[in-house]
């Protein structure tokens, strides 16, 4: 649906596009960045791996968790002061950033969690914008130049300098990301659609049926990647302008970016531009939003290929994490029945493998998988335990879960339905955590 205009002049919205008093520092080689990683959201389409933990905890490939990855990249450009910004279900995820994410305060660089806090009356976050809007203490005590906005809870690699100087040398007041996709695609995603510059954008439309292709690729459209960089008092006018319209839905994406659009101060970054050192032509301008259990399914089963379509082993550009201290990952016995054997998987530490099989999973720490036991195409999460004889497919297996011996799970659909198990809509069965499940 296009965006309402809104009828706000240029001088609402930090005077012009080029904005504020901080343009001299803006044309400098270093601006003064925060990073701003939403992190808030309930992720219900994840259920029952969010039954307990925000979505950006999620467990992902064994050692991560979804937020890694935001992180990640935002420090590996260099950009050291983020503050991170929950609701939901969250103690997990602060648990997670505060004994993992620590920089040196000598230098004055942070990752921090900052939870919902009512500063401005009793209600919590409406909104990835509203959420923004109540933390402007933030960006009032930092004074930055530029604020760089992403969400908590997609795979990919990125390097948001390249981002940030192209959004300096347009002088836009708000820069998105945009992902190359097929245009028959445009009814999944917000499509930006960019004017004949390729840049300008000229509409933000949400799952649009017919959107227009690119100018140079009339077959593709640009879908946002929900990551965005503002000029900063540009993102402060338009919060306050948004926090005043009863009719807003208060979304970054939703609200904030049209309103900048209709003032012809929104540019698009075409991320298959981005240059990430290592980075190898499969895996270049890779990115998955893992919001639901087939997508989260598959972006798994992408790190098991042979050739994997994500690289996780790029030490040029590293997914950075907090790695537990376990043993490395062990595999017993070699008879002819029984074989301690894992192909085409990743492994973590702490993993033993004793007699079973593991063919294109994904083995996360602690795990123990003991003789005449199969575990194919599926996920198994920390500290899980599956007995003998057992058989996993096409599923994923929350923390916790004990499988005792001889039970399926994944096998038949319906009977795992009837054992109240989740099935995806692409046949992923799911367990949650800390269930034991007896033949």
């Amino acid at each position: 649906m296009t965006p309402s205009r809104r009828g706000h002049s240029a001088n609402d919205l930090g005077g012009s596009a080029q904005p504020g008093p901080a343009t001299g520092r803006l044309a400098m080689a270093n601006p003064r960045v925060l990073g701003i990683v939403l992190a808030g959201g309930e992720g219900k389409r994840l259920a029952p791996l969010t039954a307990d933990r925000a979505k950006p905890a999620v467990p992902f490939a064994g050692l991560y968790r979804l937020v890694d990855f935001a992180l990640s990249n935002l420090v590996n450009g260099g950009y050291l002061r983020i503050c991170v910004l929950t609701q939901y279900k969250s103690h997990s995820l602060d648990r997670h950033i505060t004994t993992t994410w620590r920089m040196s305060t000598l230098l004055g660089n942070y990752v921090t969690p900052v939870p919902a806090q009512q500063r401005l009356g009793p209600q919590w976050y409406t909104g990835s914008a509203n959420a923004i809007y109540q933390s402007l203490n933030l960006i009032y005590d930092e004074q930055p130049d530029i604020v760089v906005v992403f969400g908590a809870d997609h795979v990919y690699r990125m390097d948001p300098r390249q981002m940030v100087e192209q959004h300096i040398a347009s002088g836009a007041g708000v820069t998105v990301a945009g992902l190359r996709v097929p245009r028959d695609e445009g009814p999944a995603f917000g499509v930006i659609q960019a004017g004949e510059d390729g840049r300008t954008i000229e509409a933000f439309l949400e799952k649009p049926r017919d959107p227009l292709g690119l100018a140079d690729s009339p077959d593709e459209i640009f879908a946002s990647m929900g990551n965005y960089v503002f000029s900063t008092e540009v993102l402060i006018e338009a919060l306050r302008i948004d926090a005043e319209d009863v009719a807003s839905s208060h979304d970054m994406g939703g609200d904030i970016v049209p309103l900048l659009v209709d003032k012809g101060m929104a540019q698009v970054y075409d991320f298959s531009t981005n240059d990430i050192p290592g980075c190898t032509a499969r895996d270049r301008g890779y990115w998955r939003d893992v919001g639901t259990l087939d997508s989260y399914f598959d972006a798994h089963m992408d790190l098991c290929a042979f050739d994997p379509i994500f690289n996780l082993y790029n030490r040029e550009w590293p997914i950075l994490s907090n790695t537990p201290s376990l043993p490395p990952a062990k595999f017993v016995h070699e008879n002819a029945d029984r074989t301690g054997h894992a192909v085409n998987s990743i492994v973590s530490n702490g993993v033993i493998v004793s007699g079973a099989t593991i063919r294109r999973s994904v083995l996360s720490p602690g795990v123990r998988v003991n003789s005449w036991a199969l575990v194919e195409n599926s996920i198994v999460m920390h500290n899980t335990v599956i007995a003998r004889h057992a058989r996993i497919g096409n599923a994923i297996l929350d923390k916790n879960v004990v499988v005792e011996e001889g039970v399926t799970i994944g096998v038949d659909k319906a009977h795992d339905r009837a054992r109240g198990f989740t099935v995806s809509p692409g046949g992923v069965t799911v367990v949650g955590k800390g269930i034991r499940v007896s033949a």
